[in-house]
């Protein structure tokens, strides 16, 4: 579920967004009716608060309806407006509420909006290429034709790529080109999910199912029933997790945490990984029959480096789209600047150049932007490891690799693994597998 807060008062969307980010949930924040329409056009949403009181006529309400009109509306009221209220169910709000909210109150809505998407409402306007994909480059244009052919499939999908990449918008693609676009669109963050709550996650759990169970909740896969299923960074998954997640996409059914009764679903299984999905069965950290399961139509994605054509059109694109959401004047590169970018090898891929343009956009007064203005970090990544002899395995490379990475980073795990890039559950493995936990 993503979640979009339109509202001049930042408190109420902040609220609203901490509660959504404790349950896993997406939730972005419009301030103003301009920015809000800019998501709108960008992206889709499945529930939108809406609450500007200084907009005529319920604008935003009607403007939400006409761009998405799957989306679930929630109208955010002061205690007076008992008249609003009327309107806006008139208008098709979902549901409304009194401000300010209460963390209660929030979990009440998201739980209500669980419900009504598990009860077969469609969610997300359907929109073509609706992260903007930039495909200039031959194999981006040979990925994004297979997408549509794929698409018309029920096959499971499995895009591998280095991070960064853009596997999560291909995923989305995947599902807007597909019979089940009107459907919805579910994603779980497998390495954002603690080992403890993420068969509840999936599954859901019946009421007292363990500690802090104080009511039934639904899973990640009744969610999605009719839709599609994103198991982001799906090699982050425990062992232990592994064999259930391959029954459930296997026979379509599954019991939830506490429960007896086997819960019958239709879901599309989209699978990513930056990860060698063959080395992490080599290493009995994952499961082949689940990897063959998953990876029915693969997809990879090249790094950002070997797809050059693609760099500028992107660069193009983050500009305006960062001048639009800073409230700045538009900006151009001079063509320094462009040669600049078209040598780097982004080791960060897209992601790093949306980083990169954004701070520019941010830092940069003038309206041209020019090749002394852009810092890049130095490329220490693809550099030879010292002192290894050449004769020594991969895997005393790697270890004496991440060894000096923690020494570098004072022994801080978390800081270790981002420089890594990996998660810090596969950083904790990794010291497991080299007896090097403690």
């Amino acid at each position: 579920m993503k979640i979009l807060v339109v509202d001049e008062d930042l408190l109420t969307g902040r609220c609203i967004q901490k509660v959504a980010s404790s349950l896993f949930i997406t939730a972005a924040i419009a301030p103003s009716l301009e920015m809000a329409k800019e998501k709108l056009h960008l992206e889709h949403f499945d529930l939108i608060f809406c609450a500007m009181e200084e907009s005529p006529e319920f604008e935003v309400i009607h403007f939400v309806k006409k761009l998405q009109p799957h989306a679930l509306v929630v109208f955010l009221c002061q205690n007076e407006e008992v008249d609003g209220v009327i309107e806006a169910m008139h208008l098709g709000a979902f549901y409304c509420c009194r401000k300010p909210l209460s963390q209660a109150k929030v979990e009440e809505v998201l739980e209500r909006a669980r419900k009504q998407i598990i009860q077969g409402k469609p969610l997300g306007n359907p929109i073509k290429n609706p992260h903007h994909i930039i495909a200039e480059s031959p194999a981006m244009k040979k990925i994004l034709a297979d997408v549509e052919t794929i698409a018309k499939s029920q096959a499971s999908v499995f895009i591998s790529g280095e991070s960064g990449t853009g596997k999560e918008e291909i995923a989305h693609a995947v599902h807007i080109y597909s019979n089940r676009s009107t459907q919805p669109f579910i994603k779980v963050n497998c390495a954002a999910i603690p080992e403890t709550l993420i068969e509840s996650e999936f599954f859901g759990h019946e009421k007292g199912a363990f500690t802090g169970a104080v009511s039934s909740r639904f899973g990640r896969f009744e969610l999605a029933n009719q839709g599609t299923l994103l198991l982001d960074e799906i090699s982050e998954i425990p062992l232990t997790t592994q064999a259930k997640l391959l029954r459930a996409i296997q026979e379509q059914e599954f019991e939830r945490v506490g429960g007896m009764k086997p819960i019958r679903v239709d879901v599309r299984i989209i699978s990513t990984s930056n990860r060698n999905m063959l080395s992490s069965i080599d290493q009995k950290i994952f499961r082949e029959d689940l990897y063959y399961r998953l990876n029915v139509m693969p997809i990879h994605l090249p790094p950002l480096r070997e797809r050059k054509e693609d760099i500028l059109p992107l660069a193009e694109y983050f500009l305006e789209k960062f001048c639009n959401e800073n409230a700045k004047k538009k900006k151009s590169l001079t063509s320094p600047a462009k040669e600049k970018l078209l040598e780097y090898p982004w080791p960060g891929n897209i992601r790093q150049l949306a980083n990169v343009i954004e701070r520019l956009v941010v830092m940069v007064q003038e309206d041209k932007i020019d090749k002394e203005d852009i810092a890049l970090d130095p490329i220490t990544r693809n550099e030879p490891v010292a002192s290894v002899p050449i004769q020594a395995s991969l895997q005393e490379i790697e270890k004496k690799h991440i060894l000096e990475t923690l020494s570098a980073k004072n022994q801080n795990r978390t800081k270790a693994a981002k420089a890594l890039g990996i998660s810090i559950r596969t950083l904790r493995n990794k010291l497991r597998e080299y007896n090097l936990a403690n």
